[in-house]
């Protein structure tokens, strides 16, 4: 059985933004994540951590379009390029999907993920993708989460938890770091 593992920056209110800002993320505070805290590598090591875990991507519909005019050509997310992605989306064209960024399947259903889960292979990493990993979380098809919380309220944006009256949902921390410039790693599994 393979793992969805949503990562993502946080702000301690949990909204969920590119470090640049970008398309849908039309706030005054959009872009928080590069603006206004010192950059330290070992802040953001998770995201080399997770390479070695890495052997899919999964996106929601809008992440893919975003990740795909910038990631392919990066040298900074050159390990991403020959992984299997899924795009999760009922609108989507085949004919849309980017070429040469590796194999990519777009899976229409919440029952597409869940077959994926149950199949062979390692855990699949969801990058971005608020409203995807909201609706994953809420049908119980989320494993864990690997957080950077920025110390930021920001009141706006999208947010990466459900506002919605739902059972309880328990999480067992597995890693946690604080760093000078106030980011914390927050790991955690979910708890079934």
């Amino acid at each position: 059985m393979r793992d969805l593992v949503f990562t993502g920056f946080v702000s301690l209110d949990g909204v969920v933004d590119s470090p640049g800002g970008g398309p849908g993320e039309e706030h005054r505070s959009g872009g928080w994540v590069i603006n206004g805290i010192d950059f330290l590598p070992e802040a953001f090591s998770l995201k080399g951590e997770e390479l070695a875990e890495t052997t899919a991507l999964m996106f929601g519909r809008r992440s893919y379009e975003a990740f795909a005019t910038t990631w392919p050509g990066s040298d900074d997310h050159a390990a991403y390029r020959d992984l299997p992605k899924y795009v999760v989306s009922t609108t989507l064209d085949e004919d849309a999907l980017v070429e040469g960024w590796g194999p990519t399947t777009i899976l229409r259903s919440t029952d597409d993920i869940a077959e994926l889960k149950q199949g062979e292979g390692g855990a699949i990493f969801i990058h971005g993708s608020a409203e995807l990993a909201r609706r994953l979380s809420e049908a119980g098809l989320l494993d864990r989460y690997h957080l950077l919380v920025f110390p930021v309220l920001l009141g706006a944006g999208k947010s990466l938890f459900s506002s919605a009256d739902r059972d309880k949902q328990a999480l067992r921390l597995r890693d946690s770091a604080a760093y000078p410039n106030g980011i914390v790693k927050l790991i955690y599994d979910v708890v079934a």
